[in-house]
């Protein structure tokens, strides 16, 4: 494995290289995690696909050139982050690839089929929070109110740890959902970066009948990867959008919502092998 940058006007964005294979692989990571999260497939699969796990937007090592509260109030539109890409492969010289994304991350490779589905091969994503995010990151990305407050309340450690403690009380989010947010707000830096992360993508929106017409027009191989206990994505949230599919398998695991590990290797390379 390889750590390296691809520059540009809108960020200095860091990125991992493994795996040596003749096909390339997009990676992006859930929430809290980095570019190296899908590390655990370069045993099974790097002779298959040469793998670019990236770290995300306020994540590591990956920084905006304006990362500034404005410019995250401005966010991201879909075709801005879609040329990124298109200029990093332009960059690295791929003309077709698949992508792998990881709850919040499967946002970036939904993203990535609706705008560059003519590049795809295969379209992997687990935990998708892009078919049903739930509702507290609309209200807390999109919703002006719930923007002002999120705002408010990253700015404020007590007032922050607070409101997790009272979401868990009233089951907004579970408790391994508490445990993951509440370890990735201990500092400034880390609080601003949870903000950010709501507010900069909230263009990242799945346009449902967008996604289906590019998946199935352009014959895109897909695989979804649920766990059996993952109560923030649950199986049951692509039942309709996987029906409408032409290629689709579905991939559940007796994992939680924390699936990225040796059965999730297993049981993908058994796919794509």
């Amino acid at each position: 494995m390889t750590g390296h940058y691809f520059e540009n006007d809108l960020v200095n964005l860091h990125y991992y290289k493994f795996g040596n294979g003749p096909q390339n692989m997009l990676c992006f990571h859930g929430y809290g995690m980095h570019g190296k999260q899908f590390k655990i497939l370069e045993n099974t699969l790097g002779s298959k696909y040469t793998f670019w796990g990236f770290d995300l937007f306020f994540h590591k090592e990956t920084i905006l050139k304006d990362q500034s509260l404005v410019a995250v109030k401005k966010g991201i539109s879909k075709r801005e982050l879609a040329a990124l890409f298109a200029d990093f492969c332009e960059h690295e010289g791929i003309e077709r690839f698949s992508v792998i994304g990881y709850s919040m991350g499967t946002h970036y490779a939904t993203i990535i089929i609706e705008e560059l589905g003519h590049k795809i091969e295969e379209f992997i994503v687990a935990a998708p929070s892009c078919l049903n995010p739930g509702k507290l990151i609309p209200f807390f990305s999109k919703n002006k109110t719930g923007n002002k407050i999120l705002e408010k309340l990253a700015l404020n450690e007590k007032a922050l740890t607070g409101m997790l403690k009272l979401f868990k009380r009233l089951r907004f989010i579970n408790n391994e959902d508490y445990k993951i947010l509440y370890s990735e707000i201990g500092t400034a830096e880390l609080r601003f970066n949870f903000y950010a992360c709501f507010t900069y993508l909230r263009f990242l929106e799945t346009d449902e009948p967008c996604l289906l017409r590019a998946l199935n027009e352009q014959n895109i191989k897909s695989i979804f990867i649920f766990g059996k206990r993952d109560k923030s994505f649950p199986p049951v949230i692509g039942d309709k959008f996987i029906a409408k599919l032409k290629q689709a398998k579905v991939i559940i695991l007796n994992d939680g919502h924390e699936m990225i590990k040796r059965d999730f290797a297993t049981a993908l390379t058994d796919l794509l092998l």
